[in-house]
Order: structure tokens, then C-alpha cells, then sequence
């Protein structure tokens, strides 16, 4: 049974921002390279081996490799830019601000390159998105930088991979099903991470349970609830639509964050969210053709017939 659009976004949002929470909790435990390592090990295993059961088809050589640079860019890229920059020192709501003007781009880019018409009021909707974004991270931005110059340009580097990756998956010409692609993103972003990790010295796991809850949070939750919703609502809602959703992740993160940390949001950030699901709705909401458009397309479907009574 096909996934409903409503479910799929609720899915995308919830799903995507409990990577950040996944990420405090395992970073308490060991460096970021460490748990980015075993969790796409990890991922790759389960996800695999899933796949194996299946008896899914082997996809064709040209498929792999078109998969293979989607998922270096949108796993290895983009996570690998967010975790580093926040761990040299840059705050983690200006990190996620940099990252949410992944809609804008793809406003701006979707016409260009992959036709999809952008309507003013989904303009709109994103710049109001955007707006609510920066209300919801105020706190990180009045706060002194403590990062070098330098590392503020990787969230901008992690954002334009995630895009790059979903402009590349729309132009595949050997299109995978997600339950093909995902497993193939984990194994080259375990390949990506595991060098990084090893030419660091912290391939060494912590021997605490906590690391390893927090391993299985982010492989089930982050990688396949994450990234599961976010290409079927790539395939079934176009770049717009499910970058917008993207703009719902700093204010979603506030709520796990106070459920699990007792961390409350301030009145800014609470009216942040408010304009974060206004911008949302805007841009994402579905515009009804008029009669007008219709009767273009199919003059004699929509054309009244009149009964003349028996007499």
C-alpha cells in the first residue's frame, strides 16, 4: 500500500531531526568520526543482509555507480560536514541555520535544472520558512564565535552536497528503489568514515552500552527512518516540496531535545516554530487547477451535459 504524502512528510521531519539528537548522545561517548564509523558499519550490516533476505535484484553496474556518488554525497557530505564543523567549535543551531537555506538553493535551482515549476507563493513560503529557521537559532547566533573562519564553510559544503546528491538522483538514468539505494549509500559512507576514523586513531569503540544505544538510535531512526522518508518524498513530491520540510527540522529537534534533555525553548524559539509550519505549509501546499486549466486539458471531460426530460 502506498505511502500517504501526509505520512511521508511527518515521517521526513521526525525522522531527519532525530539525527541531531542521535549525534549529542553518541558524541557524549566518543569523538564524531568514531560514531559515524559504526554506524554506518552497523547500517550496512543490517540494511545488507535485509537485502540479502529479500532477494532483491542486483542492480546494474551503471545504477551502483550513479548510487554510489548519491550516497557519498548525501550521507558521507553532508553528515560528514555538519559533525566536523560543530566539533571545531561552531554552534550547532548555526550549523543547522546554513544547512536550512537548502531550500532557497533548491528554489532557485529546481526550475533551472530539473523543470519543476516554483510558484511566488512557494517563494514566499521558503523565504518565510527561512525566517523561522533564524528565530528558532538566535541563541547559537548571539552567541562569540569560537570556531576558525574556515569551519564556518562546511556547513555550507554539507549543504550543497545533500542538494547536489538530490538534483543527482532525479537525473539518474538507472533509477534505484529505495530499498536498493539506501543500503548502497551506508556501504560507501562506512567506507568514507571507517578511513577517516582509522587515519585518526579513534576507530576503537568505547567499551560504555551508551555508545552503542546511541549506534542504534542513528542507524534506525537517522539512517533508515531519515533517509528512507527523505528520497520517497524526493520520488514522490519533487525537490521543492521536500526541501521545504527541511526547514521543520531546527524547531522538531527543540521538542526531542526538551523531551529527552530538559532542555526548554525559549519564546523566540516557540515563535520560530509557528513560522516555521506557516512557511512550510505555504511552500508545500498543493495548488487546485481552476476550471479554466482544466477544461484546457480536457475540454470534453468537463463539459455539462444536459438531460431534456421525457415528456
Amino acid at each position: 500500500m502506498p505511502v500517504s504524502a501526509a505520512v511521508t512528510a511527518i515521517g521526513l521531519v521526525v525522522m531527519w531531526s532525530s539525527g541531531f539528537i542521535g549525534a549529542e548522545l553518541g558524541t557524549r561517548e566518543a569523538a564524531a568520526d568514531t560514531l559515524l564509523m559504526w554506524r554506518f558499519l552497523v547500517a550496512a550490516a543490517v540494511l545488507g543482509g535485509a537485502w540479502a533476505l529479500l532477494r532483491r535484484r542486483r542492480p546494474r553496474p551503471r545504477a551502483i555507480a550513479e548510487q554510489a556518488v548519491i550516497g557519498a554525497l548525501s550521507q558521507g557530505g553532508y553528515l560528514g560536514g555538519i559533525v566536523w564543523s560543530v566539533g571545531l567549535g561552531v554552534p550547532s543551531g548555526t550549523a543547522a541555520l546554513i544547512a536550512a537555506l537548502q531550500p532557497l538553493a533548491a528554489g532557485a535551482l529546481a526550475g533551472r535544472l530539473l523543470g519543476e515549476t516554483v510558484s511566488p507563493r512557494q517563494w514566499a513560503g521558503l523565504a518565510i520558512g527561512l525566517g523561522g529557521v533564524a528565530l528558532v537559532v538566535q541563541g547559537d547566533l548571539s552567541t562569540g564565535p569560537t570556531a576558525p573562519a574556515w569551519a564556518y564553510g562546511l556547513p555550507f559544503a554539507a549543504m550543497a552536497a545533500l542538494l547536489t546528491a538530490s538534483f543527482l538522483e532525479r537525473r539518474v538514468r538507472a533509477p534505484l528503489d529505495p530499498m536498493d539505494a539506501i543500503p548502497l549509500h551506508c556501504l560507501v559512507s562506512a567506507v568514507l568514515f571507517t578511513g577517516v576514523a582509522v587515519a585518526g586513531g579513534h576507530a576503537a569503540p568505547p567499551a560504555g552500552g551508551g555508545f552503542w544505544a546511541a549506534v542504534a538510535w542513528t542507524v534506525l531512526l537517522s539512517t533508515v527512518g531519515g533517509y528512507g522518508f527523505y528520497w520517497l518524498s524526493l520520488r514522490r513530491n519533487g525537490v521543492t516540496r521536500t526541501s521545504a520540510l527541511i526547514y521543520l527540522t531546527p524547531p522538531t529537534t527543540l521538542v526531542w531535545a526538551y523531551a529527552m534533555f530538559g532542555d526548554a525553548p525559549g519564546w523566540t524559539a516557540v515563535a520560530g516554530m509557528a513560522v516555521c509550519v506557516i512557511g512550510v505549509v505555504a511552500a508545500t501546499a498543493r495548488r487546485r487547477p481552476d476550471r479554466s486549466a482544466r477544461l484546457a486539458e480536457d475540454p470534453v471531460r468537463d463539459r455539462t451535459v444536459r438531460r431534456v426530460p421525457a415528456e
